[in-house]
C-alpha cells in the first residue's frame, strides 16, 4: 500500500496495555495481546509522528463487575453501557504499556481514558460516549496536517473499532494493521472489522505491505 509523504502519516498505538495481555488474567485478557509492539513499533517506522493511548481507571469505577452484576452486563448511565472488570489502575502492571513501547512522554501526543469513575470511553478521540468532548487528539492530527492514520492495538472489538471509526467520521484515511491488533472475542472481532471496513477503514496483513512516498 502507497502511504503520503510521511509528514502526512500518524501512527497510533490504541490502549497497548498489559491490562489486555495474559499476563493480567483477573483483568482483561486477550489473547496474544502481548505479541504486537514489534509490529507498532514497524507500522511506526513509516509514520511522521506516533500517538499513544492508556486505558486510565479507577479501582473504584462505577462500572466495575461484581457478583451480582457480571461483566458485559447493561448498566444505566448516559457515560457508561456495560460492567467490566476491574483493569488499567494507574500503578499496577496493567496500566504498563507493553515492554519495547515507548514511554508515554516520548510519544508526540497521548491521551489517558476512562479517568472519571463514572464515564467509560471506548475511542481515542473523545472522552465520552456522546462523543461531545474531544481528547484534542482530531484537532491536532489536523493541525499536523495528517491524512493517514497507521493503527494498531487493544482491543480489536472495542477500543480500536470506536477509535477507527471516529477517525474515519472525522474525515481521515485509517489503516488498520492486522499483525497489530488482538480482540476481546472472534465472534465480536469479526463484526467490528467487517463494519470497520464497510465504513472505509483499509486492512494490511502486516507493515510489510507498506510503501513510503519516495522523495
Amino acid at each position: 500500500m502507497k502511504l503520503p509523504a510521511r509528514e502526512c502519516v500518524a501512527s497510533l498505538d490504541v490502549d497497548a496495555q498489559y491490562t489486555f495481555t495474559p499476563a493480567c488474567p483477573d483483568e482483561l485478557p486477550v489473547a496474544g495481546g502481548d505479541g504486537i509492539a514489534d509490529e507498532l513499533n514497524r507500522q511506526a517506522a513509516f509514520a511522521g509522528c506516533r500517538i499513544g493511548t492508556k486505558d486510565a481507571h479507577s479501582p473504584k469505577a462505577h462500572w466495575v463487575a461484581d457478583d451480582t452484576s457480571p461483566a458485559f452486563s447493561p448498566l444505566p448511565g448516559r457515560h457508561m453501557d456495560i460492567r467490566w472488570p476491574r483493569h488499567a489502575v494507574p500503578g499496577t502492571r496493567g496500566f504498563e504499556l507493553l515492554d519495547g513501547l515507548p514511554h508515554p512522554a516520548d510519544y508526540d501526543f497521548f491521551v489517558w481514558k476512562g479517568i472519571e469513575p463514572d464515564m467509560h470511553p471506548y475511542g481515542a478521540c473523545y472522552h465520552d460516549l456522546d462523543e461531545r468532548l474531544s481528547t484534542g487528539l482530531i484537532e491536532f492530527l489536523r493541525t499536523r496536517g495528517i491524512s493517514t492514520v497507521l493503527v494498531g492495538g487493544l482491543a480489536t472489538d472495542y477500543c480500536v473499532r470506536r477509535t477507527v471509526l471516529q477517525l474515519l467520521a472525522a474525515g481521515f484515511e485509517v489503516v488498520v494493521n492486522r499483525a497489530a491488533i488482538r480482540g476481546v472475542a472472534d465472534d465480536t472481532s469479526r463484526h467490528a472489522i467487517a463494519e470497520m471496513i464497510q465504513q472505509g477503514a483499509r486492512f494490511i496483513r502486516d507493515s510489510g505491505e507498506l510503501e513510503p512516498a519516495h522523495d
